[in-house]
Parts: C-alpha cells; structure tokens; sequence
C-alpha cells in the first residue's frame, strides 16, 4: 500500500499562490488514480481535483477551474496541487489520496489511501 505525506501549505493573502505537494513511498504510486481534497472547519471533506494514472486526465470541482492545476511526476512518485487566485473560501486542510479505480472518482469512499492533511489559510 502507497503512503502519502503532504507539504506545502500555509498562509497567504487572497489573490495570492501556493503549490501542494504529495509524496508518495510504498507500491508503485504510477499504479494509482490521484485526488486532492480539502476540509474546511465544520464542514464535510470534499472533492478538489483527480488526475489518472498516467496524468493525461484531469477533472476538477467547478470552484476551483482555472485557478488550480492537479499534476503528477510519476518518476518522482510526487503529486502536485498549484493552487492560483487563491479566495478566503479556500481555506482548508487540504489532503491528497490515492485510489485504485479507474476513470475520475470524486468521491471520497472511492480512494483507499489518504495523507495527513496540510493547513491553507487565506487571509482576506
């Protein structure tokens, strides 16, 4: 089973950037469909982004579309999340996960391996 360590978090002003990375030890990471999903303060975990296996495929929930950008370096068993335009709504822990199925799942029943989780707060 693949372990997932997140990094890159922290504070910034609205309007301002960050990069989330998450790297992966364990199985072979390029085995594994990707997603990120956030957890703001009272609220339920929800879907940010997935990419595929090989990183051809990528979907989005609607608020984050054309502000951030899922990848993966399957060499460097990394996952990355750069996060652009950011708002105070996207405040939130943010956690990578791993799934094994096929295809864009969205849900978070649906990946089998999670991260930690790392802080983002933006300021307003």
């Amino acid at each position: 089973q693949v372990q997932l360590v997140e990094s890159g978090g922290g504070l910034v002003q609205a309007g301002g950037s960050l990069r989330l990375s998450c790297a992966a030890s364990g199985r072979t990471f390029s085995r594994y469909n990707m997603g990120w999903f956030r957890q703001a303060p009272g609220k339920e975990r929800e879907f940010v982004s997935t990419i595929n296996w090989i990183g051809s495929s990528t979907y989005y929930t609607n608020s984050v579309k054309g502000r951030f950008t899922i990848s993966r370096d399957n060499a460097k068993n990394t996952l990355y999340l750069q996060m652009n335009g950011l708002k105070p709504e996207d405040t939130a822990v943010y956690y990578c996960a791993a799934s094994v199925l096929r295809g864009s799942p969205t849900g978070a029943r649906e990946y089998d391996t999670w991260g930690q989780g790392t802080q983002v707060t933006v300021s307003s």
